[in-house]
């Protein structure tokens, strides 16, 4: 029977990649993101391309009634998801003090408790099924003080640390994703220059999801994608917090 993946924020950057790598390795798909014209494109894309069955679930993740429906399709029984990609997210250009407290909590909202409850609906339909795979993409911004993004992301690993340990008896891999910079849509929705940030720090997608798919399947419990960025974190374990805080180790 073939496995059926479902992918938040699926029809841009890391979320796309995941979709295709997804769909090339014979996955069936289910694509969510608010966008339900991109969701079309994406989806006649890759059941041409690759000849799987892919759904689509246009859905806001922040409003009640969109987190409603892809709880529900994450935790249906029937076409069961066996693997959940957690990966909408967003973040802010400016300091915590000076955005609208709304947008605090929207940010707090998709990037802890949208994957939280979606994690939680997932496995309603796993844990019987002794059988699953939940990949949260993380950033290395959770292995340093950044700000409220860094804070969410930081929960991120920490909760799929626990979550793995905790499931991997009853055949569940739950696995964080920490990719740095990253070649996609996301600060350019920010609305922020990168121009300052080497080119040698500039990941792109493909090896991102490359690297969580195998790590997942290998049933880590947290990977930072690359040798470069494993040494970044690396040395901010040891580096004092203000000069950590002081530095440039924020985004995906």
């Amino acid at each position: 029977m073939t496995s059926v993946a479902l992918i938040t924020g699926a029809t841009s950057g890391i979320g796309a990649e995941f979709a295709r790598q997804l769909a090339s390795q014979g996955n069936d798909l289910v694509l969510v993101a608010r966008d339900t014209d991109r969701l079309a494109a994406s989806a006649e894309n890759l059941t041409s391309r690759y000849g799987v069955n892919v759904e689509v679930l246009p859905a806001d993740l922040l409003t009640t009634g969109g987190l409603a429906a892809v709880e529900s399709r994450v935790g249906a029984a029937e076409r069961s998801i066996a693997i959940l990609v957690n990966n909408a997210g967003f973040g802010l250009p400016a300091p915590f003090h000076e955005n609208d407290v709304e947008l605090e909590q929207q940010l707090l909202d998709l990037l802890v408790a949208v994957p939280m409850r979606l994690t939680h609906a997932a496995l309603s339909q796993m844990i019987p099924r002794r059988a699953g795979t939940i990949i949260n993409i993380a950033s290395v911004a959770g292995f340093t003080p950044r700000g409220t993004y860094g804070a969410a992301k930081a929960w991120v690993l920490s909760f799929s640390r626990w979550a793995n340990i905790h499931y991997r008896s009853q055949g569940i891999t739950v696995t964080a994703v920490a990719p740095g910079f990253v070649r996609t849509e996301f600060h350019e929705r920010m609305r922020v220059h990168t121009d300052n940030i080497p080119n040698s720090l500039w990941l792109n997608a493909e090896v991102v999801v490359r690297h969580g798919l195998r790590a997942a399947a290998r049933g880590k419990a947290v990977t930072v994608p690359t040798f470069r960025y494993k040494v970044v974190v690396w040395f901010s374990s040891w580096l004092p917090k203000r000069i950590v805080a002081a530095g440039a180790l924020r985004g995906r």
